[in-house]
């Protein structure tokens, strides 16, 4: 198995690659979209009512993968599901759109007959990134007010699993 590269070599926000082509029909990009890992974005009872939100928030404007989105929902959902039940609504509120490419280079012995270097450098997509701004909610969750301190433990371990520093905002309704 191929092992995943570091994750600073597709942090930055760049500009998406697009064929841009005077024929309107060759507008397009190459190479198809990879598997989706993310399986769900929804989890627990989304119909209930519910009258306490937390927020996790990034707070710096980069890529994230969607290797990383997976394993923060699977720890933040397992949490919640030991200590609550499903008595919560947690939402992934990104998709990841960004397409990553990696131009395979060669080495060793015989490579200079397999690998064309930097001459085709196009790329195959090896995954996919969600492209974040500061700021913006990655995960939301609702819960009853009595439950507080298991969200807040459920976002923690999340944030621990994303590349970037993250805030938890607390949302309770106003008490008249």
């Amino acid at each position: 198995m191929v092992r995943l590269r570091k994750f600073s070599a597709y942090q930055n926000l760049e500009r998406p690659y697009t064929r841009i082509s005077k024929y309107t029909k060759k507008n397009y990009v190459r190479g198809g979209f990879p598997n989706l890992k993310i399986t769900k974005f929804d989890m627990g009872s989304p119909s209930r009512t519910y009258d306490t939100t937390i927020r996790l928030c990034v707070t710096l404007d980069m890529n994230i993968r969607q290797n990383a989105l997976e394993a923060a929902r699977q720890t933040s959902n397992r949490v919640l599901e030991k200590a609550i039940g499903k008595d919560y609504h947690l939402r992934l509120k990104l998709y990841p759109f960004h397409v990553l490419r990696e131009n395979p280079l060669a080495s060793g012995a015989g490579a200079d007959r397999t690998s064309t270097g930097m001459q085709k450098a196009y790329g195959k997509p090896i995954g996919s990134a969600a492209r974040v701004h500061a700021g913006q909610t990655v995960f939301e969750l609702r819960l009853a007010k009595a439950n507080i301190t298991t969200g807040r433990l459920a976002m923690e371990r999340a944030s621990k699993k994303l590349p970037c520093h993250c805030k938890i905002q607390v949302i309770e309704p106003a008490v008249v």
